[in-house]
């Protein structure tokens, strides 16, 4: 085997020793270049001796911290997340030591959207509710709990981009109504797609359902509050796929707690796993899941192999796709390293 040593994080591995990500994904590795293997033990965060050990480190949820990174002549080059939000790694800290950083958007973008969607169809048809008087006998009580239709209602999009756009190309049959926010990205661009480009606190006002898409960073910290739950029509519904802390769960809570909204759909939380004693766990107009949402085996099958293939380009000597922090490339240590 090669000299390229890649470690993956243990929480890739099911309970039956395989993985999430299946057979297939692992094909790259297979390369003579790379040696490999998963931890025996999960980390909350890679350690100097991990950046010590490892070229190239593919992981999900550990963290990378400055400390991983401490001793500027560690050998680790490569960190590749198995996704596209990379808030649990210290980009600066990486940029500094020439490590690069890759994320996985082709993985993601439609398992992602679909799951947005099909919030939404939950929400707007309160499967739920209805799964529930069914269950407790209350069948004729159906007539109480109405959906709301689609047609003509309005779809509002925060953070339009890898995954956001494809959210409001999947929306179009529905016949909604698409408003998007996102400062990086130009009305023109998205113009094809039928989005209406604007304010927060327009998209907030004129929404039924609002689902949020963008990186958890230091603008995008709380960027839902009380403020934004009382610009939102009563009616609405509010769906949250990216990182826990874009909103202030608080709030959330209170929105839910009296009816300031008529419900949601949470798949992150500001602490995960989230305690038991959350409200949010109590609401009966909440639909949640453990931050796997979009986990099916596309999904997955396209985040191990995505990364995988960062690392084995990397030993061959190959830039690798879809690098976050192109300045690390400035590094003295990748000095006339690449050819394509």
């Amino acid at each position: 085997m090669g000299d390229f040593r890649i470690g993956i994080s243990r929480d890739v591995q099911t309970a039956d020793g395989g993985t999430v990500f299946g057979e297939k994904a692992f094909e790259p590795l297979k390369d003579p270049a790379v040696a490999w293997e998963i931890l025996p033990e999960r980390v909350p965060a890679l350690t100097p001796e991990h950046a010590a050990r490892y070229d190239a480190f593919c992981l999900m949820t550990a963290k990378v911290t400055r400390e991983t990174l401490a001793d500027p002549d560690c050998r680790l080059k490569l960190i590749a997340r198995f996704g596209v939000g990379y808030d649990s790694v210290d980009v600066a800290a990486c940029t500094e030591r020439g490590v690069l950083l890759t994320i996985t958007p082709d993985a993601v973008r439609r398992p992602v959207a679909a799951s947005v969607i099909g919030y939404v169809l939950a929400l707007a048809h309160r499967m739920v509710l209805k799964d529930r008087l069914v269950r407790e006998g209350r069948w004729l009580e159906k007539g109480n709990f109405l959906g709301m239709g689609l047609q003509g209602r309005t779809l509002g999009v925060i953070g339009v981009g890898n995954i956001g756009r494809e959210v409001c190309k999947l929306a179009a049959p529905f016949g909604l109504r698409v408003l998007g926010v996102d400062p990086k990205v130009a009305p023109s661009t998205v113009a094809d797609l039928g989005v209406t480009m604007t304010d927060l606190d327009t998209l907030l006002r004129e929404s039924d359902f609002i689902s949020v898409n963008c990186l958890l960073d230091e603008q995008t910290r709380g960027l839902v509050g009380a403020r934004e739950f009382g610009l939102m029509k009563p009616t609405a519904y509010f769906i949250n796929t990216s990182r826990g802390p874009t909103v202030h769960e608080p709030a959330l809570i209170e929105a839910l707690q009296t009816g300031r909204i008529a419900g949601a759909a949470i798949d992150v939380f500001e602490k995960e796993p989230t305690p038991a004693a959350n409200p949010l766990l109590a609401l009966d107009n909440v639909l949640l899941a453990p931050h796997a949402i979009c986990h099916t085996d596309e999904c997955m099958h396209g985040l191990g192999e995505g990364a995988f293939r960062s690392a084995v380009a990397l030993a061959q000597g190959k830039k690798p796709q879809h690098i976050v922090n192109p300045e690390a490339l400035r590094h003295p240590r990748w000095a006339g390293k690449f050819h394509y």
